[in-house]
């Protein structure tokens, strides 16, 4: 006696959201169509970190002062101590020379001294790389202190368009082993390269220009997915002149203002 009421109100909600949906929603067959692609945002993360600013550089300054005052000697501090004590007892002749006898003494300023000198043989790598000064933009070897992307430029329609690695989803694939296998068609393999999850961390969707759509396409959904570099080049694949590694505040001079914004929204500051 219940199931009919119960039936009466399901179909009657069913109708009811058909309705909020609009028509578009009414049937699998009339909501538009769109092309599916997979696309990586492939990092390379900093090497070395960035340059203080002046204001960092004074409280730093501020905080090891204040862990120098507050804090007790280390094992070699207490060390430097009792070889000064040592040191005075022999100027008083008062130190006990039968208990050294037979020992190998180091002191702590002889320590010092060959840590002095490795460390004149020490250079550090410079921080603006020959990369950096002829601005070439395919290397690896710049901006050491920020984070890279990769870029790559391909014909879109009757254009040539610079953007992230992507490929056209296929049946059977995940979004990510599109995002993988675009990977793979780019590099040749030569990458390797750490993906961060198995969901996309943004979206992009456009529309198809009126002449090129179909009606089994209207536009183009594009998911980010993101990756780390673990080793590897493309100067080892065919590409040479179509690849770019960007930082965020390069991506601008390449990206279309509407992509940018979608990309801008999952990368860091750095």
């Amino acid at each position: 006696m219940m199931a009919a009421p119960m039936q009466r109100a399901l179909y009657g909600g069913a109708v009811r959201w058909r309705w909020a949906l609009g028509p578009r929603w009414g049937s699998a067959s009339a909501a538009p169509r769109w092309r599916l692609v997979g696309a990586l945002c492939l990092q390379r993360p900093p090497s070395i970190t960035q340059a203080l600013s002046p204001e960092q550089e004074e409280m730093a300054q501020l905080a090891h002062q204040i862990e120098v005052e507050k804090s007790n000697f280390s094992d070699y501090e207490i060390r430097c101590l009792a070889e000064e004590e040592q040191l005075k007892k022999k100027k008083d002749n008062t130190h006990d020379e039968e208990a050294d006898s037979g020992q190998a003494i180091v002191l702590a300023q002889d320590l010092e001294d060959a840590w002095e000198q490795k460390f004149q043989l020490f250079k550090a790598g410079p921080r603006i790389t020959d990369a950096d000064k002829r601005n070439d933009r395919t290397s690896l070897n710049r901006k050491l202190d920020r984070n890279l992307m990769l870029l790559v430029k391909e014909k879109v329609g009757n254009q040539e368009l610079w953007h992230l690695p992507q490929a056209e989803w296929q049946a059977g694939e995940t979004l990510r082993s599109t995002a993988e296998r675009a990977l793979a068609t780019l590099s040749g393999n030569c990458i390797q390269a750490k993906f961060l999850g198995n969901a996309p961390c943004g979206l992009y969707k456009y529309k198809f220009p009126r002449a090129l759509r179909t009606e089994g396409s209207v536009g183009a959904k594009i998911f980010f997915f993101k990756a780390l570099l673990q080793s590897g080049d493309l100067l080892q694949a065919e590409r040479r002149e179509d690849y770019l590694w960007v930082s965020k505040g390069e991506l601008g001079d390449y990206l279309k203002p509407d992509y940018l914004k979608q990309v801008n929204r999952f990368l860091m500051d750095q």
